[in-house]
């Protein structure tokens, strides 16, 4: 199955090449890209050409997709968005994303999530139709909260130490949308 790419006003969203590694280690290398990320801080170049072996992997399997977020104007990689596992079966998705520190606050990361959810409610993409897509976040992470408030996400409760990594226990706040809430939006 052919890659989707997407195309939106300021952006590209493109599969992840392996030449995509040196920007990939260097937005997972960064401490505040990966503060509420399940992920530690990259150390080693070699971990960027397994992450995105990881995300080929995925999408290979039909289990999940991942893209790059390009610039339009330059073609330069500035972070990653897409469903990081998917259920065709009950037709929901979880989503994720990240995006280097130099682009917060321009709404690039808004802009990418919008048009992943557009291609996910259409069917267009190998898991059909999703009906549900679920993001969860780490409490503090207020920039991400307001990026999903703002897509028409819902907060949905607080799930306590659901999450474990970086050897601790994480309460994880759990945001959902339905098709149709994003299709009246």
């Amino acid at each position: 199955m052919t890659f989707p790419a997407l195309k939106t006003e300021r952006l590209l969203l493109s599969e992840l090449q392996d030449d995509d590694k040196a920007e990939i280690f260097e937005l997972f290398s960064n401490p505040s890209v990966v503060e509420y990320y399940d992920l530690a801080v990259f150390t080693e170049p070699g971990q960027a050409g397994n992450l995105i072996s990881l995300f080929k992997s995925r999408y290979a399997e039909q289990a999940g997709i991942r893209w790059a977020i390009r610039l339009k104007a330059t073609g330069n990689l500035i972070g990653t968005c897409g469903f990081n596992s998917w259920n065709s079966k009950m037709q929901n998705a979880v989503i994720g994303y990240d995006l280097l520190p130099a682009f917060w606050g321009k709404s690039y990361s808004s802009e990418a999530v919008r048009a992943i959810i557009e291609i996910a409610f259409s069917g267009k993409l190998a898991c059909g139709t999703l009906h549900r897509i679920q993001a969860d976040t780490v409490p503090g992470n207020n920039a991400s909260e307001a990026l999903l408030l703002r897509l028409g996400f819902k907060e949905e409760g607080l799930r306590r130490e659901c999450g474990y990594w970086k050897n601790k226990f994480h309460d994880l706040k759990c945001f959902g949308l339905l098709r149709s809430e994003f299709i009246s939006i």
